[in-house]
């Protein structure tokens, strides 16, 4: 028999563990991501877990990886002749480094899923993917050999020498941007820029000074963030990401992380996540 001065306590405890029940059936469900890494001249094997634990602690998503440990410029990731890749993630985080994939029905079936309305996010090399022809200059939209740089927003071919880049958040009103600081890089890559679509909207340049072959020094600026309308769809690309040490970054993963959340349209215009979908206590 249960004391009656004992039932309001129980009533109360009985309550707290009921909506503890329903808070937790009420929340969002992780967003999932797909990372696809591999491919020429950077550390993926190392990348792709910095990049899973920093976006996982930021928000509440849960990376899953395709990678591969294949160090050319045609890694043979399974994504290729799957069209259907993506199914079942709310986003996929294109992080490979495929130069020199050039089949347009392959690189159609990359596009599938984004194209079908799937986010993405594209770091670093992914802009220097897909692409042949002549993309030294400006390709020309609907183009066969535009779609991925469509897709991108932005087309570029090439970059400089390591050095420190210094980046400055040219649009501070846009939510992925709101509050962030200017900050300057290790040494890093700076991507070139051919041509910006008019469907980009540019968030950060980077400013690098390279030494010329007379001794003296020339800065050179470069948009290195932006997001992309792509037919309805939602992209953010930034080319800063080289180094591990850049990857590992904290501000870094913060301006990823965002532009993740702002790809999903978990993002507010105050740049913190919707409800449910910031960081997760585990």
């Amino acid at each position: 028999m249960i004391h009656h001065s004992l039932k309001p306590l129980l009533t109360l405890a009985l309550a707290g563990v009921l909506a503890s029940v329903a808070t937790a059936a009420d929340a969002p469900k992780p967003l999932r991501a797909l990372l696809i890494t591999g491919g020429c001249c950077h550390d993926y094997a190392k990348q792709k877990d910095i990049l899973k634990k920093g976006l996982e602690a930021r928000a509440n998503v849960v990376v899953d990886q395709i990678h591969s440990d294949d160090k050319s410029t045609k890694p043979p990731l399974p994504i290729y002749g799957n069209a259907d890749y993506a199914k079942g993630y709310d986003i996929v985080i294109h992080d490979e480094c495929s130069a020199d994939i050039k089949d347009p029905a392959v690189i159609a079936g990359v596009l599938a899923p984004h194209r079908k309305g799937i986010p993405g996010v594209n770091l670093h090399c992914a802009m220097h993917c897909y692409r042949f022809g002549n993309i030294n200059q400006p390709v020309k939209a609907g183009a066969d050999n535009a779609s991925w740089f469509e897709y991108l927003g932005l087309q570029s071919t090439g970059h400089g020498p390591q050095e420190p880049i210094a980046i400055r958040f040219t649009n501070k009103s846009h939510a992925v941007t709101k509050g962030l600081d200017d900050w300057t890089t290790v040494k890093e890559e700076l991507y070139n820029n051919i041509q910006i679509f008019p469907t980009a909207t540019a968030l950060a340049s980077g400013k690098q000074s390279v030494k010329q072959k007379d001794g003296s020094s020339k800065d050179v600026e470069t948009v290195v963030s932006w997001v992309n309308d792509f037919k309805g769809t939602r992209v953010f690309s930034t080319t800063i990401g080289h180094n591990n040490t850049t990857v590992e970054d904290a501000r870094y993963l913060d301006l990823v992380a965002r532009g993740l959340l702002w790809a999903c349209g978990k993002l507010d215009e105050n740049g913190k996540p919707k409800a449910g979908y910031g960081p997760v206590t585990k």
